[in-house]
C-alpha cells in the first residue's frame, strides 16, 4: 500500500524527502520503491516532512531516479484502526448460528465475510457485526439485520 512518494534527493548518501507521508516509516520498516525493495535505515525530520535513507538506494543519483515513485509498505506494517482487522485474523472465526468464516471478499462498498458451508455473506458494517473478539475467535452478528430465519440459523452450525 502506498504511504507517500519519493521527493527531492538530499545529500550524497541516497537520502530523500518524503512527499505526502501517511505512515511513520520508522527505522526498520520494509519498503518497496519503484521495483527496489529495501529497509528504512535512517529517518529524520518530522511527521509532515520526513527524510529517509533506504537500503538499496546508495547515492544521490539513485534517490533522484526514484523521485515521484510511490513508497509502498506491506499492509501488515500499517496500524489498524479500532474497527479494522487483518483478513488472516478473521478467517476461521466462528459466527454463532451460521458457521466459520471461510473467506473475506472485497465488495464495492464494504468487505463481506463468507460464512459456513452455505456461504452466507455478512457485510462488515456496524449494523451487521456486533462484535469481533479475536481472542475468543468469535464474531457476533445481528441475525435480525441479516434476515436469517431460525431454520437457516439451525442449519448453519457453530
Amino acid at each position: 500500500m502506498a504511504v507517500g512518494r519519493v521527493g527531492r534527493a538530499h545529500g550524497r548518501d541516497g537520502s530523500f524527502w518524503v512527499e505526502a507521508p501517511e505512515h511513520a516509516l520508522d527505522v526498520g520498516t520494509d519498503v518497496r520503491i519503484g521495483g527496489v525493495s529495501g529497509r528504512v535505515e535512517r529517518r529524520d525530520g518530522d511527521a509532515e516532512r520526513a527524510l529517509l535513507r533506504v537500503s538499496g538506494v546508495d547515492d544521490r543519483d539513485a534517490a533522484a531516479a526514484l523521485s515521484g515513485e510511490p513508497i509502498e509498505v506491506a499492509e501488515s506494517e500499517l496500524p489498524l484502526a479500532e474497527d479494522e482487522w487483518l483478513v488472516e485474523d478473521l478467517l476461521g472465526c466462528k459466527v454463532p448460528g451460521i458457521g466459520e468464516v471461510v473467506a473475506v471478499l472485497a465488495g464495492p462498498s464494504c468487505d463481506l465475510l463468507e460464512v459456513g458451508d452455505r456461504g452466507v455473506l455478512v457485510p462488515l458494517v456496524s449494523d451487521a457485526v456486533r462484535e469481533v473478539d479475536l481472542e475468543r475467535r468469535v464474531i457476533e452478528v445481528d441475525h435480525d439485520f441479516l434476515a436469517l430465519s431460525d431454520q437457516e440459523q439451525e442449519g448453519g452450525g457453530a
